[in-house]
This record gives C-alpha cells, structure tokens and sequence, in this order.
C-alpha cells in the first residue's frame, strides 16, 4: 500500500465526524477537526498509541475486527466500509483463497430443470457463500423488486448485512440475520479459506450487527420455518421456507419458499401472475 493509504483515510475520516455525530459531548476550545484520537480510540476499544501506528502508517494490517470498530465508530457508509476492506485487502497476503476450489457458482442440468419445472414458485439455489447462483422465474418476482439480485453475483449475506433495504424488508432482521450467520458458521468450521475472507470483509463492510453474531457462535441454523418480508408490490407476505440440501460436492442448495396462509398465497399468485387458488397456503 502505497503513501499510507490506509492511514490517511482513517485521519480523514476522523477529522470529518463531529463529536455530536459520534455521540459525545462537544467541549469547548476544540483545536483538533472532529474527533481527537483519543475519542475515536475510546470508541473503537483500541488504544490511542495503536491508533496513532495506524495512522502515522506504522502498522499497516490490522485485523478486520479492529477496522470493523473503527468503521462502527466513525459512523462509515457501506461504500467507505467497503473503500476501507480494498484497503486492507492490498496488503492481505495471510489467506490462501487462491488455492482452494472456487464455491460452485454453476448448477447441475438436473437442478436447473428442477427449478424451471417449478416455474412459478419461489426458489433459488444458493452456494455455501450464501450467493444466489440460480433461480426459478418465481424466485425473480420475489426478490427482484427487493434488491436482494442486485448483486454480481447475489449474495444473501451481503444484502441481508450491508444493504439498508433490508431492514424494511425484512421485519424480523435479527432473525433472518442470525440464520445467515449459522449457515455460514459450517464453512468458518471446516477451514473454508473463501467463507473466511468473506468473514473478514463483512466484519469491515458490516461491522458490529456481523462480527458481534460471528464471534457468540451457537447459533443453530433451521432447515424449515417462517419468515415475514414486506414486497413494495404485494405488501407484508408470510412465508414458509424449506432448505433442501444438493449432494455434498455441489456444495448447494435449494431455498424454496411457499405461503405460509391465505392472505399470503393470494399475494403470491398475483405477484407471479398464476390463476388465484392455484399454490394453497402450508400453514396457519
């Protein structure tokens, strides 16, 4: 990293908050521009003299958890979040993704076939990433309006933790969020080098509401339940999913979704554009 490129970032982002936005008092006779690095440590949980070898370029690779504090702290939009981990990523040589197979971004014929033959209802095949690799035409009504295809490719976990649609799309965010978290655990566990660096760019890009979830573990991830999202074309649906796991050299699989009661089976035949009645609700 070339003229302390990190270092000065994090000065200017600093000298740009103001106490008031960062949550603290505002004194009197301030000589510094926003925070001191005395504020900006204190909120980060990390040491003055560290803050000061960050900025001054005389340690140029703290770990995400520190510079995901230090984004939380300094109040950083998603597009700095995500300037800040290219930073990083520059002078990251620890990890070895370049040596593991890619996460299959492709579908078998056969699971393609699947998914047309389900057409109308919702359902997309996701990799261990938690991206969006393939999906039915059901699927694309859902989630298209809802950002969540936006992404090259989709990802769920980075929608769900860095898009502030997702907040409003989703009224049990929590939930949605430690179910993501869980599924991405099992990677995290079996040494998967690309679930790790995408563990390392979400504790930056997300900061808190991801490493906080990360760092807890325990979280037990369910193959079945009920979800709520609010689609700007159909209002709030309730939905029932099922996780329904590909072989273990796919590395996949296949998320499908079903109305959960009446109102919501309705919903769903008007936004896919079936006869009304034909998908019946699974649950009450």
């Amino acid at each position: 990293m070339s003229e302390n490129e990190l270092g000065a970032f994090l000065r200017a982002r600093r000298e740009a908050l103001t106490p008031a936005e960062a949550g603290l008092p505002t004194g009197p006779r301030r000589r510094t521009p926003g925070l001191r690095r005395a504020e900006l440590a204190m909120l980060a949980g990390i040491s003055v003299e560290y803050l000061a070898r960050l900025e001054q370029g005389r340690d140029r690779n703290p770990s995400p958890q520190v510079l995901g504090a230090l984004s939380d702290a300094l109040r950083l939009p998603v597009d700095a979040r995500v300037h800040l981990r290219r930073l990083l990523k520059l002078q990251d040589h620890g990890h070895m993704c370049g040596m593991a197979p890619t996460p299959a971004r492709q579908v078998r014929p056969t699971v393609r076939a699947l998914l047309d033959r389900l057409g109308s209802t919702p359902a997309a095949v996701v990799n261990m990433l938690g991206e969006v690799v393939a999906y039915s035409e059901g699927y694309e009504r859902l989630a298209g309006p809802l950002g969540i295809l936006d992404g090259d490719p989709p990802s769920l976990l980075r929608y769900v933790f860095t898009d502030p649609r997702a907040r409003e799309v989703y009224p049990d965010w929590d939930v949605v969020a430690d179910q993501l978290v869980a599924a991405m655990s099992y990677g995290m566990s079996s040494g998967d080098p690309h679930t790790a660096e995408l563990a390392r760019e979400l504790t930056i890009t997300a900061g808190a509401p991801f490493s906080d979830r990360l760092a807890a573990g325990g979280l037990l991830r369910s193959r079945s339940g009920t979800e709520r999202v609010v689609h700007p074309e159909v209002g709030e649906l309730r939905l029932a999913y099922e996780v329904l796991e590909l072989s273990e050299t796919d590395g996949q699989h296949v998320l499908v979704h079903l109305p959960a009661d009446d109102a919501a089976a309705a919903a769903l035949d008007r936004l896919v554009g079936r006869r009304p009645g034909t998908l019946r609700a699974v649950g009450g």
